[in-house]
């Protein structure tokens, strides 16, 4: 067979090196940039702008905390403890704190007693999950004012549940549940609960259900699974949903001015009266510095034990 001779290259179609961006031969100060970016201090540029923005976001809200903290502590332009010993002899302002901090306590274990059932049921269940989920979701479409307005029609003393109450005989007069405590805490448990069943449920979904099945294997009941594995397995959800809602339910304003009453106020009623009616602004920063010590007394503490839970579980795996 005879062999077919190579035709040569034509020079004209022959390598000319890289080509620049005006279409010609790159020149050396383009090839040691395009080096440079494809080394390892690409990487590095790359991290600095993803972190910008978030270093200008906590610069802006680092700032913002510093001058509301530091505008509690002044008093007709110089340095003053003035607003905190004013709150705290008042016995009304320590009521506002204290019930504040109750309130959201409760709330918190409220949405943990009911929510946790509802994840566990989500997690057990085989069918789609994601119908469900949308459920839990869809909620947060509407606008709290207008849920809030849906309790007031329910709790009112012509509500839903009052008639029915009259209608079964078990009532001769309407049960007060709106302008008091109770009212707030049914308003918030609704809002807010849907935090504490996605927190529990992210962590449940994690699981190896060969746990259970081990624990099953080895002639545990399924209390005793339930107890002693699957419990134990999503208390860090727990704990994150516990953080979740009492932080939104220290600053809640809206809840509590339309479903709580005068002698039931909370610290977030109470800044918005100092911002909105008597424009008492320094007051109203003091008001929010302690709101958020009182939230880093419950939040600091959870999160300890969260680290301390999360070590223990690691030692015990391993």
């Amino acid at each position: 067979m005879a062999v077919r001779e190579r035709k040569a290259f034509p020079a004209s179609l022959k390598w000319i090196g890289p080509v620049g961006s005006g279409g010609g031969r790159m020149s050396s100060t383009d090839l040691a940039f395009r080096q440079k970016m494809r080394g390892p201090g690409r990487e590095v540029w790359g991290r600095l702008l993803l972190l910008a923005p978030a270093v200008l976001l906590l610069g802006l809200f680092g700032v913002s905390v510093v001058q509301l903290i530091a505008s509690s502590f002044v008093d007709e332009g110089r340095l003053s403890l003035a607003l905190y010993t004013d709150f705290f002899s008042r016995a009304d302002y320590r009521d506002i704190l204290f019930r504040t901090i109750r309130v959201s306590l409760l709330v918190a274990a409220l949405c943990v007693v009911i929510g946790y059932p509802i994840a566990y049921a989500m997690w057990r269940y085989k069918g789609n999950r994601s119908h469900l989920m949308i459920l839990i979701i869809l909620p947060w479409l509407v606008s709290i004012v207008v849920r809030t307005y849906g309790w007031m029609v329910i709790l009112g003393p012509k509500g839903l549940i009052n008639e029915f109450l009259a209608w079964a005989g078990l009532i001769e007069r309407p049960v007060r549940m709106m302008f008091n405590t109770t009212g707030v805490v049914i308003g918030l448990v609704h809002i807010l609960i849907p935090f504490m069943i996605i927190s529990i449920l992210s962590v449940m979904l994690h699981l190896d259900r060969r746990l259970e099945e081990a624990s099953a294997s080895l002639g545990a009941r399924s209390y005793h699974t339930f107890f002693r594995v699957t419990l134990p397995l999503t208390v860090p959800g727990i704990i994150t949903g516990t953080m979740l809602v009492y932080l939104m339910s220290t600053g809640a304003i809206v809840t509590p001015i339309l479903l709580g009453g005068v002698r039931d106020r909370m610290m977030g009623t109470q800044m918005y009266q100092e911002v909105i009616q008597t424009f008492n602004f320094p007051k109203a920063s003091m008001l929010a510095f302690l709101l958020l010590l009182a939230g880093l007394a419950v939040v600091l503490p959870l999160q300890a034990l969260e680290r301390k839970l999360s070590r223990f579980m690691d030692q015990k795996g391993s």
